[in-house]
């Protein structure tokens, strides 16, 4: 078996060698939807042999929370004998557990007929980080928005969610339990006194 390639033709030595070392792990599933082949790159990442892959050997490794959403994206594709694409996560050799991305299409045999599926994965382990640390960024500004109260720089009203201006008073008892009482403070209390004696001491014209 040969196959065409830039600069010239690979032999079938050729062919496996490239495939087998290829950057990037390569399964193949059967007809009744069993993997029966993983690259050597797909088996130095788990740190698992052939025999314990096998199957459905490979999917111990998928983490619980992806197994169940990632069976039915397979299943659905496999049935209706179409490409599919999704991310999971499985567990790496060293018990790390890693993002990876699947892709995985049906061939077909030199007589036309459906023969199984070849699938690819890349580890994107550090993109998936990288949008969750951006995610929680975005939230925890969100979040320091959200906590910020318009207040007027004048009369001191608040302005509510519909955009109303309110006492503070009103506000705050619209959104807790609690009531409010008024008194003056010592400075107000001195500067009222201090007024008061003001305006008492001004000759009546």
């Amino acid at each position: 078996m040969v196959i065409e390639a830039v600069g010239g033709r690979l032999s079938s030595v050729e062919y496996q060698i490239l495939v087998e070392q290829a950057p990037m792990l390569i399964w193949r599933a059967n007809l009744d939807g069993l993997c029966d082949y993983f690259n050597d790159r797909w088996l130095e990442f788990r740190g698992r042999t052939m025999e314990q892959e096998y199957g459905n050997g490979w999917a111990e490794g998928v983490h619980a929370d992806d197994m169940d959403r990632c069976l039915r994206i397979y299943l659905e594709a496999f049935a209706a004998r179409r490409t599919f694409e999704m991310e999971y996560r499985i567990l790496r050799y060293d018990g790390v557990y890693r993002w990876i991305f699947d892709r995985g299409s049906p061939f077909y045999l030199d007589n036309g007929r459906f023969g199984g599926y070849i699938g690819s994965c890349v580890d994107v382990t550090d993109r998936v980080n990288a949008q969750e640390a951006a995610y929680r960024t975005r939230l925890n500004e969100l979040k320091e928005l959200a906590a910020l109260l318009p207040i007027c720089g004048y009369c001191r009203k608040v302005r509510d969610d519909h955009g109303y201006w309110k006492l503070v008073e009103e506000y705050v008892s619209e959104r807790a339990r609690m009531e409010f009482t008024h008194g003056i403070c010592p400075a107000c209390l001195a500067k009222r006194v201090g007024e008061d004696a003001m305006t008492a001491a001004r000759p009546v014209l």
